[in-house]
C-alpha cells in the first residue's frame, strides 16, 4: 500500500493532468450550466442547516480551514445561515477560540431564529447592513483586534462595484498564509441573462471585480490547484491565496 507521501505525489500528478484537459473543464461548467434550472445548490444542509453552496466547494473550504485553522472568520452574505454553521462547526473541531462573523443587509427573523438556537451559535457573531457600509466594517474591523489568523469568505451582493468595495475594505483584515474567497465568479462564465431577476451579469459580477482588484493588490494570487481539482465550482478564480503580510 502506498504511503500517504506516495498518495499525495500520485494525485498531485492526476490534477495536474486534468488541469490541462479542456474537455473535463467544459464538463464542469456544463453541470453548473444545465442544473442551475433546479437550483442544485439549494438542496444541501450543513448540521440541519440550509448552505446554498456546491458540494465541491464546501470540500475545498473545508481543507483551506483545516490548514490555516484561522481563529477568525469573515463571510459576507448569510441567507439560511448554513455556512455560518458550516465554519462554526469546523472551528469547533479545530478547538481553538475561533469564530464566525456574519454580515447580511437583510437578516430575516426566521434565519435568525434558527441560527441562534442552533448548538454552534456560540462561535457567531451576525451583524445586519451592509458589508460595505462604514459602520458595519468598522465594527469587523473592531472584532478582528488581535485575532492572529483571519480569513474571509464574499458571498453577498454580486456585482462587480460591491465586490470590489468588499475586497477593499476586507482584504487587509486577511493573514499571510489565509485566504480571501470570492463566491459566484462564475457569473462571468455562465450565458448571458443567467440572471434576469438580479443586478449581476456578465462584465458586472465577483470575477469582473477580482481582476480589478489583483491589477493593483500584490498580497494576494489565485490559487489555481484549487480550481484545477474541482472542476465544478461555483469560485473559478476566486480562491485567493494570501502570499504577503
Amino acid at each position: 500500500m502506498n504511503s500517504w507521501r506516495d498518495f499525495a505525489k500520485e494525485r498531485l500528478a492526476d490534477i495536474g493532468k486534468m488541469a490541462k484537459d479542456q474537455t473535463a473543464k467544459n464538463l464542469g461548467l456544463e453541470f453548473l450550466n444545465y442544473t442551475a434550472r433546479y437550483k442544485y445548490t439549494y438542496n444541501f444542509t450543513w448540521l440541519g442547516s440550509p448552505i446554498i453552496q456546491f458540494p465541491q466547494d464546501i470540500l475545498a473550504m473545508q481543507e483551506i480551514i483545516w490548514q490555516v485553522k484561522p481563529d477568525l472568520i469573515i463571510e459576507t452574505g448569510i441567507a439560511h445561515g448554513g455556512s455560518l454553521i458550516f465554519y462554526a462547526s469546523l472551528l469547533e473541531i479545530i478547538g481553538n477560540k475561533g469564530k464566525v462573523i456574519g454580515i447580511d443587509i437583510d437578516i430575516r427573523k426566521h434565519n435568525r431564529r434558527e441560527i441562534e438556537k442552533h448548538p454552534l451559535f456560540k462561535r457567531i457573531v451576525m451583524l445586519e447592513g451592509s458589508s460595505i457600509d462604514g459602520d458595519i466594517v468598522r465594527k469587523v474591523k473592531s472584532l478582528a483586534k488581535k485575532r492572529k489568523r483571519i480569513l474571509v469568505a464574499l458571498d453577498s451582493n454580486h456585482t462587480n462595484d460591491h465586490v470590489l468595495k468588499e475586497l477593499q475594505f476586507y482584504s487587509p483584515l486577511v493573514t499571510k498564509g489565509s485566504y480571501l474567497v470570492v463566491f459566484d465568479t462564475v457569473i462571468e462564465d455562465m450565458p448571458k441573462d443567467s440572471f434576469p431577476d438580479r443586478p449581476w451579469n456578465k462584465q458586472d459580477n465577483p470575477k469582473t471585480a477580482v481582476r480589478k482588484f489583483l491589477r493593483s493588490n500584490r498580497r494576494f494570487v489565485i490559487d489555481r490547484d484549487i480550481d484545477s481539482k474541482l472542476l465544478i465550482t461555483v469560485a473559478p478564480g476566486g480562491y485567493l491565496k494570501c502570499v504577503k503580510d
